[in-house]
Protein backbone atom coordinates (compact mmCIF):
# COMPACT_ATOMS: atom_id res chain seq x y z
CA UNK A 1 0.00 0.00 0.00
CA UNK A 2 1.55 3.18 -1.24
CA UNK A 3 0.90 5.42 1.76
CA UNK A 4 -1.36 8.12 0.42
CA UNK A 5 -4.78 7.30 1.76
CA UNK A 6 -6.94 5.84 4.53
CA UNK A 7 -10.36 4.24 4.16
CA UNK A 8 -13.02 4.10 6.87
CA UNK A 9 -15.52 1.25 6.54
CA UNK A 10 -18.20 0.14 8.98
CA UNK A 11 -20.03 -2.94 10.14
CA UNK A 12 -23.35 -1.29 9.15
CA UNK A 13 -24.90 2.00 8.13
CA UNK A 14 -24.91 4.84 10.68
CA UNK A 15 -22.05 3.49 12.81
CA UNK A 16 -20.26 6.85 12.60
CA UNK A 17 -18.09 6.54 9.47
CA UNK A 18 -18.87 10.05 8.26
CA UNK A 19 -18.08 11.76 11.54
CA UNK A 20 -14.84 9.80 12.05
CA UNK A 21 -13.74 10.74 8.54
CA UNK A 22 -14.41 14.37 9.46
CA UNK A 23 -12.39 13.94 12.66
CA UNK A 24 -9.34 12.48 10.89
CA UNK A 25 -9.51 15.19 8.21
CA UNK A 26 -9.56 17.93 10.87
CA UNK A 27 -6.63 16.29 12.66
CA UNK A 28 -4.65 16.17 9.39
CA UNK A 29 -5.43 19.85 8.84
CA UNK A 30 -4.31 20.71 12.36
CA UNK A 31 -1.08 18.78 11.77
CA UNK A 32 -0.27 20.79 8.65
CA UNK A 33 -1.40 18.45 5.89
CA UNK A 34 -3.63 19.18 2.92
CA UNK A 35 -6.23 16.38 2.89
CA UNK A 36 -9.46 15.65 1.08
CA UNK A 37 -12.48 13.40 1.64
CA UNK A 38 -13.78 10.91 -0.93
CA UNK A 39 -16.84 8.69 -1.18
CA UNK A 40 -17.38 6.93 -4.49
CA UNK A 41 -21.14 6.67 -4.13
CA UNK A 42 -23.44 8.40 -1.68
CA UNK A 43 -27.18 8.00 -1.20
CA UNK A 44 -28.75 11.08 0.35
CA UNK A 45 -31.37 13.74 -0.16
CA UNK A 46 -29.20 16.21 1.73
CA UNK A 47 -27.07 17.67 -1.05
CA UNK A 48 -25.01 20.77 -1.76
CA UNK A 49 -24.02 22.80 -4.82
CA UNK A 50 -20.33 23.50 -5.43
CA UNK A 51 -18.90 26.78 -6.65
CA UNK A 52 -19.06 25.54 -10.25
CA UNK A 53 -22.75 24.61 -9.94
CA UNK A 54 -22.43 20.85 -9.45
CA UNK A 55 -24.31 18.75 -6.91
CA UNK A 56 -22.70 16.49 -4.30
CA UNK A 57 -23.55 14.78 -1.02
CA UNK A 58 -23.60 16.92 2.09
CA UNK A 59 -21.47 14.51 4.12
CA UNK A 60 -18.43 15.07 1.91
CA UNK A 61 -19.05 18.82 2.00
CA UNK A 62 -18.94 18.69 5.81
CA UNK A 63 -15.76 16.61 5.64
CA UNK A 64 -14.17 19.10 3.22
CA UNK A 65 -15.04 21.90 5.65
CA UNK A 66 -13.40 19.91 8.44
CA UNK A 67 -10.29 19.61 6.26
CA UNK A 68 -10.38 23.32 5.48
CA UNK A 69 -10.63 22.80 1.70
CA UNK A 70 -13.14 23.84 -0.93
CA UNK A 71 -15.87 21.23 -1.59
CA UNK A 72 -15.16 19.59 -4.96
CA UNK A 73 -17.55 17.27 -6.80
CA UNK A 74 -14.64 14.86 -7.29
CA UNK A 75 -14.99 14.09 -3.58
CA UNK A 76 -18.37 12.43 -4.29
CA UNK A 77 -18.53 11.41 -7.97
CA UNK A 78 -21.83 9.49 -7.70
CA UNK A 79 -24.85 10.71 -5.72
CA UNK A 80 -28.15 8.82 -5.56
CA UNK A 81 -31.24 10.80 -4.54
CA UNK A 82 -34.17 8.46 -3.79
CA UNK A 83 -37.53 9.35 -5.29
CA UNK A 84 -40.97 8.20 -4.18
CA UNK A 85 -41.43 5.45 -6.77
CA UNK A 86 -38.60 3.06 -5.75
CA UNK A 87 -36.24 4.81 -8.11
CA UNK A 88 -33.34 7.15 -7.55
CA UNK A 89 -32.08 10.14 -9.44
CA UNK A 90 -28.51 9.28 -10.43
CA UNK A 91 -26.06 12.19 -10.34
CA UNK A 92 -22.61 11.63 -11.84
CA UNK A 93 -19.90 14.25 -11.50
CA UNK A 94 -22.50 16.66 -10.19
CA UNK A 95 -24.99 16.33 -13.07
CA UNK A 96 -28.19 14.28 -13.16
CA UNK A 97 -28.03 11.49 -15.76
CA UNK A 98 -31.54 10.11 -15.15
CA UNK A 99 -33.81 8.17 -12.78
CA UNK A 100 -33.12 4.45 -12.34
CA UNK A 101 -34.52 1.46 -10.49
CA UNK A 102 -32.13 -0.60 -8.35
CA UNK A 103 -31.69 -3.16 -11.15
CA UNK A 104 -31.14 -0.48 -13.79
CA UNK A 105 -28.49 1.13 -11.63
CA UNK A 106 -26.87 -2.25 -10.95
CA UNK A 107 -26.47 -2.73 -14.72
CA UNK A 108 -25.04 0.80 -15.02
CA UNK A 109 -22.37 0.32 -12.34
CA UNK A 110 -19.70 -1.32 -14.55
CA UNK A 111 -19.72 1.82 -16.69
CA UNK A 112 -19.07 3.89 -13.55
CA UNK A 113 -16.20 1.86 -12.12
CA UNK A 114 -13.44 3.14 -14.42
CA UNK A 115 -14.80 6.70 -14.26
CA UNK A 116 -14.69 6.64 -10.45
CA UNK A 117 -11.11 5.34 -10.53
CA UNK A 118 -10.02 8.17 -12.85
CA UNK A 119 -11.76 10.79 -10.70
CA UNK A 120 -10.15 9.40 -7.55
CA UNK A 121 -6.66 9.38 -9.11
CA UNK A 122 -7.05 13.02 -10.16
CA UNK A 123 -8.18 14.02 -6.66
CA UNK A 124 -5.38 12.09 -4.97
CA UNK A 125 -2.76 13.88 -7.06
CA UNK A 126 -3.89 17.25 -5.64
CA UNK A 127 -3.60 16.38 -1.93
CA UNK A 128 -1.17 15.02 0.64
CA UNK A 129 -3.74 12.49 1.87
CA UNK A 130 -7.24 11.32 1.01
CA UNK A 131 -9.64 9.90 3.61
CA UNK A 132 -12.15 7.60 1.89
CA UNK A 133 -15.53 6.70 3.35
CA UNK A 134 -17.27 3.42 2.61
CA UNK A 135 -21.02 2.83 2.58
CA UNK A 136 -23.07 0.43 4.68
CA UNK A 137 -21.02 -2.71 5.27
CA UNK A 138 -18.39 -4.48 3.15
CA UNK A 139 -19.82 -7.78 4.42
CA UNK A 140 -22.97 -7.58 2.24
CA UNK A 141 -21.70 -10.54 0.23
CA UNK A 142 -24.68 -10.49 -2.13
CA UNK A 143 -23.56 -7.02 -3.28
CA UNK A 144 -19.86 -7.80 -3.67
CA UNK A 145 -20.03 -8.35 -7.44
CA UNK A 146 -21.37 -4.84 -8.11
CA UNK A 147 -19.43 -3.08 -5.35
CA UNK A 148 -17.99 0.32 -6.27
CA UNK A 149 -17.81 1.92 -2.84
CA UNK A 150 -16.31 -0.50 -0.28
CA UNK A 151 -13.58 -3.11 -0.81
CA UNK A 152 -13.62 -2.61 -4.57
CA UNK A 153 -12.81 1.06 -3.97
CA UNK A 154 -10.16 0.15 -1.39
CA UNK A 155 -8.47 -2.07 -3.98
CA UNK A 156 -8.70 0.60 -6.71
CA UNK A 157 -7.10 3.19 -4.40
CA UNK A 158 -4.72 0.65 -2.82
CA UNK A 159 -6.06 1.91 0.51
CA UNK A 160 -5.65 0.44 3.99
CA UNK A 161 -8.96 0.06 5.84
CA UNK A 162 -10.06 0.91 9.37
CA UNK A 163 -13.24 -0.97 10.35
CA UNK A 164 -15.68 0.82 12.67
CA UNK A 165 -18.32 -0.77 14.89
CA UNK A 166 -21.08 1.00 16.84
CA UNK A 167 -21.29 -0.29 20.42
CA UNK A 168 -24.43 1.75 21.02
CA UNK A 169 -26.31 -0.60 18.66
CA UNK A 170 -25.34 -3.64 20.77
CA UNK A 171 -23.41 -6.71 19.67
CA UNK A 172 -20.36 -4.76 18.57
CA UNK A 173 -17.88 -7.63 19.05
CA UNK A 174 -20.04 -10.03 17.06
CA UNK A 175 -20.55 -7.47 14.28
CA UNK A 176 -16.82 -6.74 14.01
CA UNK A 177 -15.88 -10.42 14.10
CA UNK A 178 -18.62 -11.38 11.65
CA UNK A 179 -17.69 -8.62 9.21
CA UNK A 180 -14.03 -9.64 9.19
CA UNK A 181 -14.89 -13.33 8.76
CA UNK A 182 -17.12 -12.60 5.74
CA UNK A 183 -14.34 -10.77 3.92
CA UNK A 184 -12.10 -12.60 1.47
CA UNK A 185 -8.52 -13.29 2.50
CA UNK A 186 -7.30 -10.46 0.24
CA UNK A 187 -9.84 -8.05 1.75
CA UNK A 188 -8.92 -9.01 5.32
CA UNK A 189 -5.29 -8.12 4.61
CA UNK A 190 -6.41 -4.56 3.88
CA UNK A 191 -8.00 -4.14 7.34
CA UNK A 192 -5.25 -2.62 9.48
CA UNK A 193 -7.28 -1.80 12.57
CA UNK A 194 -10.70 -1.56 14.15
CA UNK A 195 -12.33 1.23 16.13
CA UNK A 196 -15.26 0.88 18.50
CA UNK A 197 -17.44 3.95 18.33
CA UNK A 198 -20.12 5.63 20.50
CA UNK A 199 -19.11 4.07 23.83
CA UNK A 200 -20.74 5.31 27.04
CA UNK A 201 -18.92 4.36 30.21
CA UNK A 202 -15.52 3.29 31.56
CA UNK A 203 -13.39 1.80 28.77
CA UNK A 204 -11.71 -0.54 31.30
CA UNK A 205 -14.91 -2.60 31.29
CA UNK A 206 -14.32 -3.37 27.62
CA UNK A 207 -10.71 -4.51 27.94
CA UNK A 208 -11.33 -8.30 28.22
CA UNK A 209 -13.55 -8.11 25.14
CA UNK A 210 -10.99 -6.06 23.24
CA UNK A 211 -8.25 -8.62 23.94
CA UNK A 212 -10.49 -11.51 22.89
CA UNK A 213 -11.50 -9.71 19.70
CA UNK A 214 -7.87 -9.07 18.73
CA UNK A 215 -7.05 -12.75 19.35
CA UNK A 216 -9.92 -13.84 17.08
CA UNK A 217 -9.44 -11.43 14.16
CA UNK A 218 -5.66 -10.81 14.42
CA UNK A 219 -6.26 -7.10 13.81
CA UNK A 220 -5.44 -4.46 16.45
CA UNK A 221 -8.10 -2.36 18.17
CA UNK A 222 -6.89 1.20 17.59
CA UNK A 223 -9.25 2.90 19.98
CA UNK A 224 -12.63 3.22 21.68
CA UNK A 225 -14.28 6.52 20.80
CA UNK A 226 -16.80 7.80 23.35
CA UNK A 227 -20.27 8.99 22.54
CA UNK A 228 -19.67 12.51 21.22
CA UNK A 229 -22.13 15.28 21.81
CA UNK A 230 -20.97 17.31 18.82
CA UNK A 231 -23.32 19.04 16.39
CA UNK A 232 -21.96 18.07 12.99
CA UNK A 233 -24.40 18.34 10.10
CA UNK A 234 -26.15 15.03 9.47
CA UNK A 235 -25.99 13.18 6.19
CA UNK A 236 -29.61 12.20 5.76
CA UNK A 237 -32.97 11.49 7.35
CA UNK A 238 -31.47 8.88 9.72
CA UNK A 239 -30.63 11.87 11.88
CA UNK A 240 -31.80 11.90 15.49
CA UNK A 241 -32.53 15.64 15.43
CA UNK A 242 -36.04 15.01 14.03
CA UNK A 243 -37.03 13.47 17.35
CA UNK A 244 -35.85 16.14 19.78
CA UNK A 245 -36.18 19.86 20.27
CA UNK A 246 -33.07 22.02 20.20
CA UNK A 247 -32.50 25.27 22.04
CA UNK A 248 -34.55 27.10 24.64
CA UNK A 249 -36.38 30.38 24.61
CA UNK A 250 -39.50 32.39 24.10
CA UNK A 251 -39.78 31.79 20.34
CA UNK A 252 -41.15 28.43 19.16
CA UNK A 253 -40.05 27.35 15.66
CA UNK A 254 -41.79 24.34 14.08
CA UNK A 255 -40.22 22.74 10.99
CA UNK A 256 -42.76 20.55 9.20
CA UNK A 257 -41.41 17.00 8.91
CA UNK A 258 -42.03 16.08 5.28
CA UNK A 259 -41.91 12.49 4.17
CA UNK A 260 -39.07 13.08 1.67
CA UNK A 261 -37.48 15.99 3.48
CA UNK A 262 -34.24 17.21 1.91
CA UNK A 263 -31.58 19.76 2.85
CA UNK A 264 -32.83 19.90 6.43
CA UNK A 265 -29.41 21.30 7.30
CA UNK A 266 -30.99 24.64 6.31
CA UNK A 267 -32.42 24.74 9.83
CA UNK A 268 -29.42 23.74 11.94
CA UNK A 269 -28.35 27.39 12.07
CA UNK A 270 -31.61 28.26 13.82
CA UNK A 271 -30.54 26.29 16.88
CA UNK A 272 -27.68 28.76 17.32
CA UNK A 273 -30.07 31.67 17.74
CA UNK A 274 -30.48 32.78 21.37
CA UNK A 275 -34.02 32.54 22.76
CA UNK A 276 -35.21 30.09 20.08
CA UNK A 277 -36.59 26.57 20.39
CA UNK A 278 -36.52 24.52 17.17
CA UNK A 279 -38.44 21.28 16.72
CA UNK A 280 -39.78 19.07 13.90
CA UNK A 281 -43.56 18.65 13.72
CA UNK A 282 -45.27 15.52 12.37
CA UNK A 283 -48.82 15.93 13.75
CA UNK A 284 -51.36 18.77 13.47
CA UNK A 285 -51.37 19.53 17.19
CA UNK A 286 -47.61 20.11 17.13
CA UNK A 287 -48.13 23.17 14.91
CA UNK A 288 -50.77 24.93 17.01
CA UNK A 289 -48.38 26.64 19.45
CA UNK A 290 -45.70 27.58 16.92
CA UNK A 291 -44.66 31.21 16.41
CA UNK A 292 -42.98 30.47 13.07
CA UNK A 293 -43.78 27.51 10.81
CA UNK A 294 -41.12 26.48 8.30
CA UNK A 295 -41.71 24.23 5.28
CA UNK A 296 -38.45 22.57 4.16
CA UNK A 297 -37.26 21.28 0.82
CA UNK A 298 -38.29 17.91 -0.60
CA UNK A 299 -37.33 15.69 -3.53
CA UNK A 300 -41.05 14.86 -4.12
CA UNK A 301 -42.94 18.12 -3.73
CA UNK A 302 -46.39 17.07 -4.96
CA UNK A 303 -46.35 13.71 -3.17
CA UNK A 304 -45.21 15.32 0.07
CA UNK A 305 -47.90 17.99 -0.30
CA UNK A 306 -50.54 15.26 -0.65
CA UNK A 307 -49.08 13.40 2.33
CA UNK A 308 -49.10 16.64 4.34
CA UNK A 309 -52.84 16.95 3.61
CA UNK A 310 -53.48 13.30 4.45
CA UNK A 311 -51.90 13.89 7.88
CA UNK A 312 -54.03 16.98 8.45
CA UNK A 313 -51.07 19.32 8.61
CA UNK A 314 -52.39 21.72 5.97
CA UNK A 315 -55.23 23.14 8.11
CA UNK A 316 -53.08 24.40 11.04
CA UNK A 317 -50.54 25.91 8.61
CA UNK A 318 -53.30 27.81 6.79
CA UNK A 319 -54.97 28.88 10.06
CA UNK A 320 -51.65 30.12 11.40
CA UNK A 321 -51.04 32.20 8.27
CA UNK A 322 -54.60 33.59 8.18
CA UNK A 323 -54.17 34.76 11.79
CA UNK A 324 -51.05 36.67 10.77
CA UNK A 325 -48.55 34.09 11.99
CA UNK A 326 -45.21 33.70 10.21
CA UNK A 327 -44.94 30.92 7.60
CA UNK A 328 -41.88 30.44 5.41
CA UNK A 329 -41.03 27.82 2.78
CA UNK A 330 -37.65 26.89 1.31
CA UNK A 331 -37.41 25.36 -2.18
CA UNK A 332 -40.07 22.61 -2.31
CA UNK A 333 -41.73 24.08 0.78
CA UNK A 334 -41.85 27.42 -1.04
CA UNK A 335 -43.54 25.76 -4.03
CA UNK A 336 -46.18 24.21 -1.77
CA UNK A 337 -47.29 27.68 -0.64
CA UNK A 338 -48.61 28.54 -4.11
CA UNK A 339 -52.03 28.09 -5.71
CA UNK A 340 -51.27 25.13 -7.97
CA UNK A 341 -48.33 22.84 -8.78
CA UNK A 342 -48.09 21.25 -12.24
CA UNK A 343 -45.81 18.41 -13.31
CA UNK A 344 -46.73 17.72 -16.97
CA UNK A 345 -43.45 15.90 -17.67
CA UNK A 346 -43.68 13.82 -14.45
CA UNK A 347 -40.36 15.19 -13.26
CA UNK A 348 -41.10 14.55 -9.57
CA UNK A 349 -44.39 12.69 -9.50
CA UNK A 350 -46.94 10.66 -11.43
CA UNK A 351 -49.53 13.26 -10.38
CA UNK A 352 -49.79 15.87 -13.18
CA UNK A 353 -51.35 18.63 -11.06
CA UNK A 354 -52.18 19.41 -7.44
CA UNK A 355 -53.63 22.35 -5.55
CA UNK A 356 -51.13 24.16 -3.33
CA UNK A 357 -51.77 25.60 0.11
CA UNK A 358 -53.00 28.82 -1.50
CA UNK A 359 -50.98 31.15 0.72
CA UNK A 360 -49.01 32.78 -2.11
CA UNK A 361 -50.41 34.06 -5.40
CA UNK A 362 -48.24 31.94 -7.69
CA UNK A 363 -48.29 28.80 -9.81
CA UNK A 364 -45.41 26.35 -10.18
CA UNK A 365 -44.61 24.20 -13.23
CA UNK A 366 -41.90 21.57 -12.94
CA UNK A 367 -39.43 21.07 -15.77
CA UNK A 368 -36.93 18.30 -16.48
CA UNK A 369 -33.90 20.59 -16.34
CA UNK A 370 -32.57 21.05 -12.82
CA UNK A 371 -31.04 24.38 -11.84
CA UNK A 372 -28.04 24.17 -9.51
CA UNK A 373 -25.90 27.14 -8.51
CA UNK A 374 -24.32 28.97 -5.60
CA UNK A 375 -26.07 32.32 -5.30
CA UNK A 376 -26.15 35.60 -3.43
CA UNK A 377 -29.60 37.04 -2.82
CA UNK A 378 -30.48 40.65 -2.05
CA UNK A 379 -33.52 41.65 -0.01
CA UNK A 380 -35.63 44.11 -2.01
CA UNK A 381 -39.13 44.58 -0.62
CA UNK A 382 -41.66 47.27 0.12
CA UNK A 383 -43.73 44.99 2.40
CA UNK A 384 -44.06 45.54 6.16
CA UNK A 385 -41.04 44.45 8.22
CA UNK A 386 -39.03 43.43 5.16
CA UNK A 387 -38.54 47.07 4.16
CA UNK A 388 -36.08 47.44 7.05
CA UNK A 389 -33.88 44.74 5.47
CA UNK A 390 -33.59 46.25 2.01
CA UNK A 391 -30.07 45.84 0.66
CA UNK A 392 -29.22 42.91 2.96
CA UNK A 393 -27.31 40.13 1.16
CA UNK A 394 -27.74 36.43 1.96
CA UNK A 395 -25.55 33.64 0.58
CA UNK A 396 -26.80 30.19 -0.35
CA UNK A 397 -27.30 27.70 -3.14
CA UNK A 398 -30.17 26.60 -5.35
CA UNK A 399 -31.30 23.10 -6.40
CA UNK A 400 -34.70 23.12 -8.08
CA UNK A 401 -36.57 22.14 -11.22
CA UNK A 402 -39.54 24.49 -11.13
CA UNK A 403 -40.63 27.72 -12.80
CA UNK A 404 -42.93 30.14 -10.97
CA UNK A 405 -45.64 32.34 -12.47
CA UNK A 406 -46.55 35.18 -10.09
CA UNK A 407 -49.95 36.85 -9.66
CA UNK A 408 -50.60 40.46 -8.62
CA UNK A 409 -50.78 39.59 -4.90
CA UNK A 410 -47.19 38.31 -4.90
CA UNK A 411 -44.54 40.76 -3.72
CA UNK A 412 -40.89 40.05 -4.56
CA UNK A 413 -38.69 40.17 -1.48
CA UNK A 414 -35.49 38.43 -2.62
CA UNK A 415 -33.67 38.75 -5.94
CA UNK A 416 -30.72 36.77 -7.30
CA UNK A 417 -28.84 38.12 -10.31
CA UNK A 418 -31.70 40.53 -10.88
CA UNK A 419 -34.30 37.74 -10.99
CA UNK A 420 -37.03 37.11 -8.41
CA UNK A 421 -35.97 34.26 -6.12
CA UNK A 422 -38.51 34.74 -3.35
CA UNK A 423 -41.91 36.35 -2.86
CA UNK A 424 -44.23 37.20 0.03
CA UNK A 425 -47.92 37.85 0.46
CA UNK A 426 -49.05 41.51 0.77
CA UNK A 427 -48.95 41.33 4.59
CA UNK A 428 -45.39 39.96 4.69
CA UNK A 429 -46.17 37.07 7.04
CA UNK A 430 -45.99 34.34 4.37
CA UNK A 431 -42.84 34.15 2.28
CA UNK A 432 -40.64 31.69 0.47
CA UNK A 433 -37.38 31.35 -1.41
CA UNK A 434 -35.40 28.83 -3.45
CA UNK A 435 -32.22 29.78 -1.60
CA UNK A 436 -30.87 27.02 0.65
CA UNK A 437 -28.56 28.21 3.43
CA UNK A 438 -30.05 31.69 3.75
CA UNK A 439 -30.17 31.26 7.54
CA UNK A 440 -26.50 30.27 7.89
CA UNK A 441 -24.98 33.65 8.72
CA UNK A 442 -27.78 34.32 11.25
CA UNK A 443 -28.46 37.83 9.97
CA UNK A 444 -31.71 37.23 8.10
CA UNK A 445 -33.19 34.89 10.68
CA UNK A 446 -32.34 37.31 13.50
CA UNK A 447 -34.51 39.89 11.73
CA UNK A 448 -37.29 37.34 11.17
CA UNK A 449 -37.15 36.29 14.84
CA UNK A 450 -37.15 39.92 16.02
CA UNK A 451 -40.31 40.56 13.98
CA UNK A 452 -41.99 37.46 15.43
CA UNK A 453 -41.08 38.62 18.96
CA UNK A 454 -42.61 42.04 18.33
CA UNK A 455 -45.78 40.30 17.17
CA UNK A 456 -45.85 38.46 20.52
CA UNK A 457 -45.16 41.63 22.47
CA UNK A 458 -41.75 40.46 23.65
CA UNK A 459 -39.18 43.18 24.16
CA UNK A 460 -35.55 43.26 25.18
CA UNK A 461 -32.13 42.75 23.64
CA UNK A 462 -31.16 39.33 22.29
CA UNK A 463 -27.58 38.12 22.37
CA UNK A 464 -25.83 37.89 18.99
CA UNK A 465 -25.70 34.34 17.63
CA UNK A 466 -22.75 32.47 16.19
CA UNK A 467 -22.68 32.06 12.43
CA UNK A 468 -22.77 28.50 11.07
CA UNK A 469 -19.16 28.86 9.95
CA UNK A 470 -18.03 29.84 13.45
CA UNK A 471 -20.08 27.04 14.97
CA UNK A 472 -18.73 24.40 12.57
CA UNK A 473 -15.13 25.38 13.28
CA UNK A 474 -15.70 25.05 17.02
CA UNK A 475 -17.37 21.66 16.65
CA UNK A 476 -14.71 20.30 14.29
CA UNK A 477 -12.02 21.18 16.82
CA UNK A 478 -13.99 19.56 19.64
CA UNK A 479 -14.43 16.46 17.50
CA UNK A 480 -10.73 16.26 16.68
CA UNK A 481 -9.77 16.70 20.34
CA UNK A 482 -12.00 13.79 21.39
CA UNK A 483 -10.75 11.45 18.67
CA UNK A 484 -7.09 12.31 19.30
CA UNK A 485 -7.55 11.41 22.96
CA UNK A 486 -9.23 8.06 22.29
CA UNK A 487 -7.48 6.67 19.19
CA UNK A 488 -3.84 5.62 18.68
CA UNK A 489 -2.93 8.41 16.26
CA UNK A 490 0.68 7.17 15.92
CA UNK A 491 -0.72 3.93 14.53
CA UNK A 492 -3.12 5.85 12.26
CA UNK A 493 -0.19 7.79 10.79
CA UNK A 494 1.80 4.59 10.23
CA UNK A 495 -1.17 3.18 8.36
CA UNK A 496 -1.56 6.40 6.35
CA UNK A 497 2.11 6.26 5.36
CA UNK A 498 1.80 2.63 4.27
CA UNK A 499 4.18 1.38 6.98
CA UNK A 500 1.91 -1.43 8.20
Amino acid sequence: MRGKTLMIQGTASSVGKSILCAAFLRILKQDGYRAAPFKAQNMALNSFVTRDGREMGRAQVTQAQAAGVEPDVRMNPVLLKPTGDRRSQVIVEGRAVGNMTAMEYHRYKPELRQKIREIYDALENDYDYVVIEGAGSPAEINLREGDIVNMSMAKAADAPVILVGDINLGGVFASLLGTVMLLTEEERKRVKGVIINKFRGDVRILEPGLRMLEERIHIPVLGVVPWMDVEIEDEDSVTERFHRAAGQGDLDIAVVRLRHISNFTDFQALTLQPGVRVRYAERPGELESADIILLPGTKNTIEDLMDLRNRGLDAPIIRHARRGGMVMGICGGYQMLGQVLRDPEHVESNVPEAAGLGLLDMEVTFASEKYTAQSVGTVESDVDWLTDLRGMNVDGYEIHAGHNAFGPECHPWLTVRGQVDGVSNPEGNVLGSYLHGLFDDGQFFAALAAHARRMKGITGEVQKALTMEEFREREFDRLAETVRASVDMEAIYRILRGEC
